[in-house]
């Protein structure tokens, strides 16, 4: 069956439509995305802006026309950390769900590290082992680890790599001051899921999904994603560490001239890599595994064991490549 995934984050909406069915790989059959960076358009206060609301709206509406046009059959709409934490998220939420009869299902920031755990588990397979997986988005940072499909920790923080350059590095290229401030501020919340982490057990291997991770990979001299999903990308501490303060350094232009990295994310990459480097550094990872699969994918496969269960089969579980 052809499904479609409507992701609301808080720096893109994205329109994912898949080929699939229990038990089997899901297909991209075409994607449609716009960085409406839902999250800027919040008053002082945290509500969504009207104008964001209409943004918001008139999105979907093109997302449903292509959704049509697709034939998808079903649309698994959500949300996450822009309307999960703005004060009228309520009140977006019913409005468009009046205005394009989309239900968005708004997640939490565990279910958000759980389903990306599951996308990871179901991409690597059995054989990784024990996981650590760790998600840079636009509003929060997940951190999950464990053995199984659900993770035994699982864990979100307020240290999305946009809403750290939104709030707290505004200047182009920031104040050294400023960068050492938010370099603390993310230390030590990160520090606070070492121990839970640890209680996790040793990962036999740690994967970083995201844009974020993507780019900051490539910065670090990973190979292209032209290159194949199937081609092994692993970034090392060591080599992110010394990008750190030369990004740092940069103004937003200058590091849209890296590769890899869009002219619409390159004012928060600092923020990501500072918000990565921790991660690394506290969690002690030395290198991390990229992973092509993410949170759509986890709604995807979800539903699918969903429907499987319903159909009364099982489904088996097993390295995609």
């Amino acid at each position: 069956m052809r499904l479609g995934v409507l992701d609301v984050g808080s720096n893109t909406v994205h329109l994912l439509v898949v080929d699939a069915h229990p038990g089997a790989r899901p297909l991209p059959a075409t994607s449609h995305k716009e960085e409406l960076r839902l999250a800027e358009h919040q008053l002082a206060d945290g509500r969504i802006a009207a104008g964001g609301e209409r943004a918001l709206v008139q999105f979907i509406r093109a997302c449903l026309d292509i959704a049509e046009d697709q034939g998808v059959e079903e649309l698994l709409p959500f949300a996450t950390s822009a309307l999960r934490e703005a004060p009228n998220g309520e009140q977006v939420l019913q409005r468009v769900r009046e205005q394009t009869g989309v239900d968005l299902q708004v997640l939490s920031g565990g279910d958000e590290a759980r389903l990306t755990f599951l996308a990871v588990r179901r991409w690597f397979g059995w054989s990784a082992g024990r996981l650590l997986v760790v998600d840079i988005g636009g509003g929060s940072l997940e951190v999950a680890a464990g053995l199984d499909e659900m993770p035994d920790m699982a864990a979100s923080l307020p240290l999305g790599a946009g809403r750290l350059t939104r709030e707290r590095l505004n200047g182009d290229p920031p104040d050294p001051d400023e960068v050492r401030a938010v370099r603390r501020q993310i230390r030590t919340d990160v520090a606070r899921l070492v121990r839970d982490v640890t209680k996790a057990g040793t990962p036999d291997r740690v994967v970083g999904t995201s844009k974020t991770f993507r780019s900051l990979a490539r910065v670090c001299g990973v190979a292209p994603s032209a290159e194949g999903p199937f081609v092994t990308r692993v970034m090392e501490r060591q080599a992110l560490g010394e990008w750190v303060p030369r990004l740092a350094r940069m103004t937003a232009a200058e590091r849209a001239a890296l590769p890899g990295v869009s002219a619409k994310r390159a004012a928060q990459l600092l923020a990501g890599a500072l918000v990565a480097e921790a991660a690394m550094d506290l969690l002690g990872v030395q290198e991390l595994h990229l992973c092509p699969w993410a949170l759509r994918e986890g709604v995807i496969l979800r539903r699918l064991d969903s429907m499987a269960k319903l159909n009364g089969r099982s489904v088996q579980e097993g390295p995609i490549a």
